[in-house]
């Protein structure tokens, strides 16, 4: 990644505060070398009036320390739509070109962030002094002049619960995500997207593809991409009991829909284990290496720390089912890559997947990475992928290969 002093690009500059239709400057001041990003607290705060606008509209942007030759890097805080059909906060970041923007704006790829945990600061702005560098294929994204969009996620950063594999929750986030790009006059992003996510990413990359034509009708999604998506949440929870990081992730999802969807936990885990979900959920997750902090060694879950799987049983079962992807068309040509050596997301689920999707006529693109882990399979199918969504943007026919 190229990095030098930001001096042409503005970036830096005090919070701007949007409204529903015009932005408003707060403190408009070039930061100096030694002037510091606002605190978190401060940021990521938001007030019953900051609320007070559409979904994908803006509530503040402010450019962030860090330097890039061939970038300009902000994070932002931005109106979704809740659970509730209420307008709730979220916070991500955008990544813009240094450069004239062609005519209609820039294409923009909206990154969707793999499990980082459930706490308010897991978020990646937040848990990162350089988010960007664990996006996969950022250089060549900024070699090619994207515009690269990356929510955070409702309730990370910004006030919670986070709903943790909620799928309506997830892909609306990421769509709203791009419309808050469109409104940054910084950004000049233009209304052609590809979707690209992993793991926790890759399904709310599927639920984005699904919503957008209802949803974000203003958005011309060209395609989706997902690395090693959660596709099948009944299926893979019984699965990932086995592996400790399965069981750590299962126990996020037992923390999150319990608070978000006042889902029973107390029946399923055994009671000498529920400080530790407690422990786990204010726990983040090491993103380069895949792991939860001071975990694996000090607070390991036993693999019977359920007394009963609870997706067997209502509501976790209907709610396992209700937010796995595939039930609706998937909106745009999919890129679906899966390492066969995932332990965490079993490649047959994946393969179900794949096939389901081909059997109701979808165009799927299917590539599998030999012996490649849940923790590599972004980075190993960051060329490919970025091949693919290359190709969507051209215009050129979406390959499959579905009856391959």
């Amino acid at each position: 990644m190229r990095r030098g002093r930001p001096e042409e690009s503005g970036m830096g500059i005090g919070w701007l505060r949007y409204g529903p239709t015009t932005a408003v400057l707060f403190g408009l001041a070039l930061l100096s070398a030694s002037a510091k990003p606002a605190p978190a607290a401060d940021f990521y705060q938001t007030t019953a009036a900051d609320l007070n606008g559409p979904a994908g509209s803006l509530i503040r942007v402010e450019g962030m320390d860090i330097q890039l030759t061939d970038a300009h890097v902000y994070r932002i805080v931005y109106r979704s739509t809740g659970l509730d059909g209420k307008i709730i906060p979220v916070s991500g970041l955008v990544i813009v070109p240094f450069a004239k923007p062609p005519q209609g704006g820039w294409p923009v790829i909206a990154w969707a962030h793999p499990t980082t945990g459930f706490a308010r600061k897991c978020a990646p702005t937040v848990l990162l002094p350089d988010p960007i560098n664990v996006i996969p294929g950022i250089n060549e994204m900024l070699s090619r002049r994207f515009v690269v969009v990356a929510t955070d996620y409702p309730g990370l950063g910004t006030v919670g619960p986070h709903p943790y594999l909620v799928g309506v929750s997830e892909g609306r986030a990421v769509l709203d995500s791009v419309r808050a790009a469109r409104e940054m006059r910084e950004a000049n992003a233009g209304g052609r997207v590809v979707v690209w996510g992993h793991s926790q990413g890759g399904h709310a990359a599927l639920y984005a593809g699904e919503l957008a034509a209802k949803y974000a009708s203003d958005l011309e999604l060209l395609g989706v991409a997902a690395a090693a998506p959660a596709t099948d949440l009944v299926k893979l929870f019984d699965d990932d009991l086995g592996e400790l990081s399965g069981r750590i992730l299962g126990a996020l999802v037992l923390d999150s829909w319990s608070k978000v969807f006042g889902a029973p936990v107390a029946p399923y885990i055994v009671p000498a284990e529920k400080p530790y979900i407690a422990e786990i959920g204010g726990e983040c997750i090491d993103l380069p290496n895949g792991i939860v902090r001071d975990l694996l060694a000090d607070k390991a879950l036993p693999k019977k720390f359920l007394v009963k799987d609870p997706t067997g049983f209502d509501p976790w079962k209907s709610l396992a089912a209700n937010n796995s992807p595939g039930k609706a068309a998937p909106g745009a040509p999919l890129f679906i890559a899966q390492g066969t050596g995932d332990t965490t997301v079993d490649p047959s689920v994946t393969v179900a997947f794949v096939k389901a999707q081909c059997a109701k006529g979808a165009t799927v693109r299917f590539v599998e990475y030999k012996g490649v882990t849940h923790v590599e399979i972004a980075k190993a199918s960051a060329r490919d992928t970025l091949a693919w969504i290359i190709d969507r943007f051209e215009g050129k026919p979406a390959p499959s290969t579905c009856g391959g």
